[in-house]
């Protein structure tokens, strides 16, 4: 009863914040040379891509399937990336259905009690349900993020209430006080502090501006400001020759280390911090420190033609394959970032070629929206880590 009590508080203390937030983005926006022509206010964007992927991986009520894995699996990351983009496309109504879908079957019906679980397929005995509890810290704060920046572009409270509370939990449940670094973002509640002095770490769980966004939206919480500058050491120092780790550990005393399951490789998930980078507004504070850190990633793709699809984070040493579609397309933005837009161009014309040759699953295909949107100028960060969506601007009267 206390516990309810207690939830019960909090979310009415979400409600009267909500209502004296200024539920719309904030100021200052990236290159206006970029902007794009608008919309109406209330109508969902044309996205070609965004439309394909609900086709493909996107059940009616709303559920992000990995099409061809053996369990028909959902992730809680697919849920979350895809509310960014349905918002990003101005889709309230896809919006919607991904959002009940996940709270129903993830999260118990409530995600302002519940992390989420990341796991959710068909059982050996054929039936569908979560299949393992345990949350990923990134889908959550990414779910956080989508719900904080609708309130604030739709104007609906009850979406930044949730994601208020969800952010909040995130908080609670999901990160560590680490000697050495501070309080840091763990991958989830359960697993990764196996030792008293060990912890296991994801650098592409933690990007900036979310973090950041976040925390502009809950300027009360001070633990925010702490999360991003730990999250800037685990991105920095997890990468000696300019290659992010999928997986890293941290030892008290000893500082970062290879991670004893997957070793020092670069693939699948770090392919996610160039990504993040790249979009990064070019006024965060971070932002060029990241993009010359992992400049050697840039230098890789100039020399090869492709970024790889492993490679040793610790040795520099590729793997003997390029990677997908989906590695150009996360690396159109930190190409662009850097200022080489002809070897951003190249990766484009990749995506299109490999795209026609094999139809890009699941992940690619959520790589290609992060990445070619952007780069469309489809959506923003700010400064402060808030969103700015093409769309907007014809809900304010023009670009801000």
């Amino acid at each position: 009863m206390r516990a309810l009590a207690g939830a019960l508080t909090l979310f009415g203390w979400v409600l009267a914040h909500a209502a004296t937030v200024d539920l719309t983005d904030a100021a200052g926006r990236d290159n206006p040379a970029q902007a794009v022509a608008t919309q109406s206010c209330g109508a969902p964007q044309v996205w070609p891509r965004w439309q394909g992927f609900l086709q493909q991986f996107v059940s009616a009520d709303g559920r992000v399937i990995d099409v061809g894995s053996a369990d028909e699996r959902t992730v809680s990351e697919g849920q979350a990336y895809a509310l960014f983009f349905a918002l990003v496309a101005n889709d309230r109504a896809s919006f919607d259905r991904l959002l009940r879908w996940t709270e129903v079957n993830l999260a118990e019906g409530d995600l302002a009690t519940h992390l989420p679980a990341w796991l959710w397929g068909r059982r050996t005995d054929g039936e569908f349900a979560v299949l393992d509890a345990n949350a990923a810290s990134d889908a959550d704060l990414w779910i956080a993020y989508a719900l904080l920046e609708a309130g604030a572009l739709w104007g609906e409270r009850s979406y930044f209430a949730r994601g208020a509370l969800l952010a909040r939990h995130v908080l609670d449940a999901e990160t560590a006080y680490v000697p050495g670094l501070g309080l840091t973002l763990l991958p989830g509640p359960v697993g990764f502090h196996p030792e008293p002095d060990l912890w296991r770490v994801n650098p592409s769980y933690s990007p900036p501006q979310v973090l950041r966004g976040i925390g502009t939206r809950l300027p009360s919480d001070a633990r925010w400001a702490r999360v991003v500058e730990s999250g800037s050491h685990v991105l920095l120092d997890t990468a000696p020759l300019g290659y992010a780790p999928d997986w890293a550990l941290y030892r008290r005393g000893n500082g970062f280390q290879p991670d004893t399951e997957t070793h020092a490789v670069s693939a699948y998930n770090a392919i996610r911090v160039y990504l993040w980078t790249g979009t990064m507004n070019a006024r965060d504070p971070l932002s060029n420190r990241l993009a010359e850190h992992f400049k050697p990633y840039a230098d890789f793709i100039a020399a090869h033609g492709a970024p790889p699809e492993t490679i040793d984070a610790v040795s520099g040493k590729p793997g003997q394959n390029m990677g997908n579609a989906g590695f150009s397309a996360a690396s159109v933005p930190f190409l662009d970032a850097l200022g080489r837009a002809p070897l951003a161009d190249a990766q484009v014309a990749r995506i299109d070629t490999l795209d026609a040759q094999t139809p890009p699953g699941y992940y690619s295909s959520v790589l290609t929206l992060f990445g070619l949107g952007w780069r469309e100028g489809r959506y923003r960060f700010a400064d402060d880590g808030t969103l700015d969506v093409r769309w907007s601007a014809a809900c304010h009267g023009g670009a801000r």
